[in-house]
């Protein structure tokens, strides 16, 4: 007889976790250097690991301390560490199948080659270079560091241009060698924000740039040795930019004779612009919900990434993310009050995920209430219900699988003005603030109530303040700093970690996502019949006819407008409140042949909902009826396609 006991469901799932590892480790020292043909075979065989890291995730979500045949010890620990690890196993997948399907993967943000390369590649040729003039190359390297240290320390606003520069694209600066810049903003992509003597500000090239001493000449250019050619021609073209961020980016930043001449008649404070974030929105889609809520397909086109069928449980699988949580908007102070010229119409927060450089989700919008008697503060409801509107739900989930490790939330307060001289209608940003979600050695940001000072200008400047005029009036002492720095606006975020049965029910979302928590359950009920229509009730996978499904069709629409998903909430709400108990929890028995009592609990329900239908003369009768008259309606406003809705699989966002 065996002394062997038997294994926990816990540890079942542990054991075929370090098989997997291993596993996955394998793979990855396979793809390092592919042999030729074999990325395709590759690419698969990481696609069936992901499947089986997800299908272990999915086991451990479903195990229950009850289920462990002896008591185990720190059990809540255990599946938590499990979660970890598999979810960064998850995620090394995600990453390689990048990697290998090159051919599929666009940059949608690069600016110069050297940002389009590839990573690995770029990385082994720096390695190789290296290898061979390490020695020769140990001082000139040391030099250039420091010189690259001095340009980029933040306090380094004046730069001379060391070479000629004509703007290629639209929103590019042009420049002479010799003149000196003033830098506004050194954004991580070596493309900065300058000003030259005329006030002109745009886009110049990091590399053109030198610090400026005080002699007026640079550091680069007492050196012999080094060269400046001027890449581009004097008739060169200037191009339109494509990206999406940067209309929205060009209006804010250079575009500011509004906000000039409002801050100019005493209107508003110095540090106010156009709003970034309203920007983006009035550019199209691609930062609303209703973009984000659709599937998304994998690189290869043929599959969803984030929506799977679970034949075993008849649903959709839960999408565990690496970045998944609540957070409350609890209140604004000391927020600066416009002048009388103009009329504010709404006072709001604009929120998404963001990694300093790009916004990587849905932008959602809070409305904040306020007190004439104090009218510098702005509040929020939280966990609104009821006939509460959902634009002013101060909780909102968060969900996100980016592996950015500079991943945060951007904050950006607003309001929509009307000028009352010239009628004119805008959007301010009011300030902004950014809460990073991750500290430097990776490790989530604690779960508590986190004050933000807000900053002035666009998310894309850095040193301005909302309100010059507080620093200006503060005096020389330490209590009159004090002073000063209570003065400043803050916005008050409370983070919430998630309990087990909230994790749950957010891991059936999308895996990027941003909204109101009042109707997330409407939310999950469309991402469940989305799984019926496209998953379960497809004839074939390869089928792509048009699905005639009134919610499917017109659902998305409602999600951007927050007056109809509150009728959908009350009329949700009143259903379940005039529903019997017995009536919630009547389904439809399984049909089985052959089987008595599943026909004929079957047909009780069916007989009941007859006699229901008879009695209020059916939905036949009012159709039907000569006192109600209808519009004739276009088929296609009732059917869903989703080749023409789903989201194609876009690493940049």
């Amino acid at each position: 007889m065996s002394g062997r006991r038997e294994r926990g469901p816990l540890q079942r799932v542990q054991r075929r976790s370090r098989e997997l590892q291993a596993q996955v480790q394998a793979l990855r020292a396979e793809s390092a250097a592919p042999a030729p043909g074999r990325r395709e075979a590759l690419r698969q065989r990481c696609m069936q690991l992901k499947k089986l890291v997800d299908e272990n995730t999915n086991a451990l979500y479903a195990l229950k301390k009850a289920d462990e045949p002896a008591p185990v010890g720190n059990y809540s620990q255990r599946k938590e560490e499990e979660e970890k690890l598999l979810l960064k196993l998850s995620q090394q997948l995600q990453k390689l199948v990048l990697v290998l399907d090159q051919d599929n993967v666009t940059t949608s943000y690069g600016v110069d080659q050297e940002h389009q390369k590839d990573p690995q590649a770029e990385d082994e040729n720096e390695e190789e270079e290296d290898s061979e003039d390490e020695e020769s190359s140990e001082e000139e390297d040391s030099e250039e560091a420091d010189e690259d240290k001095l340009l980029d320390d933040p306090n380094v606003k004046e730069c001379i241009a060391v070479g000629n520069f004509n703007a290629q694209q639209e929103g590019d600066l042009t420049f002479m060698k010799g003149e000196v810049l003033l830098i506004h903003d050194k954004k991580a992509d070596g493309w900065w924000v300058a000003e030259n003597s005329k006030g002109e500000r745009g886009l110049v090239p990091r590399t053109y740039l030198a610090v400026h001493s005080e002699g007026g000449e640079s550091q680069a250019q007492s050196e012999e040795h080094i060269e400046v050619v001027d890449e581009t021609a004097s008739g060169t073209e200037i191009k339109k930019r494509t990206d999406s961020h940067w209309s929205a980016v060009r209006r804010a930043v250079t575009e500011n004779d509004t906000v000039e001449v409002l801050a100019a008649t005493g209107a508003v404070p110095a540090g106010f612009r156009l709003s970034t974030l309203f920007q983006l929105l009035e550019k199209g889609n691609q930062f609303r919900a209703s973009y984000f809520l659709q599937p998304e397909l994998t690189p290869s086109q043929v599959a969803f990434k984030d929506l799977v069928w679970n034949s075993e449980k008849n649903t959709i699988y839960p999408r565990p993310t690496r970045v998944s949580l609540i957070v409350t908007l609890c209140s604004c102070k000391m927020i600066p009050l416009p002048g009388l010229s103009i009329q504010v119409l709404s006072r709001h927060v604009r929120l998404c995920l963001f990694d300093g450089n790009r916004v990587l989700s849905n932008i959602h919008t809070v409305r904040a209430t306020w007190q004439p008697k104090n009218p510098q503060t702005w509040t929020f409801s939280p966990r609104v219900t009821g006939i509460l509107p959902s634009l002013l739900d101060g909780d909102c989930f968060v969900r996100s699988s980016s592996l950015s490790s500079d991943i945060g939330i951007l904050f950006e307060l607003g309001i929509t003005y009307l000028r009352h001289s010239t009628g004119e209608r805008g959007e301010l940003s009011c300030g902004w603030a950014f809460l990073k979600l991750f500290t430097s050695d990776g490790m989530p940001v604690p779960s508590k109530m986190h004050e933000l000072l807000l900053n002035g200008g666009t998310p894309y400047e850095r040193g301005i303040e909302v309100d010059p005029s507080i620093s200006r009036r503060a005096g020389s002492g330490v209590f009159h700093q004090f002073m000063a720095l209570r003065k400043q606006p803050v916005l008050l975020v409370k983070l919430r970690s998630l309990s087990v049965q909230s994790k749950a029910v957010l891991n059936l979302l999308p895996e990027t996502l941003l909204g109101s928590m009042c109707y997330i359950h409407l939310l999950i009920f469309y991402r469940q019949m989305l799984g019926d229509a496209l998953l379960k009730d497809r004839i074939s996978i390869q089928s792509a006819d048009v699905i005639c499904s009134p919610i499917l069709a017109t659902f998305p629409q409602l999600v951007d407008q927050p007056d109809l998903m509150d009728a959908l909430r009350s009329a949700w709400a009143d259903r379940e409140r005039t529903l019997k108990r017995s009536e919630k929890s009547t389904l439809l028995p399984d049909h089985k042949w052959a089987e008595e009592e599943s026909e004929a609990s079957r047909w009780r329900v069916i007989a009941d909902f007859l006699k229901k239908s008879q009695e209020n003369n059916g939905a036949l009768h009012y159709l039907l009826s000569s006192e109600n008259t209808h519009k004739a309606f276009d088929i296609s406003e009732l059917t869903y396609d989703f080749l023409r809705e789903v989201r194609e699989n876009n690493p940049g966002v």
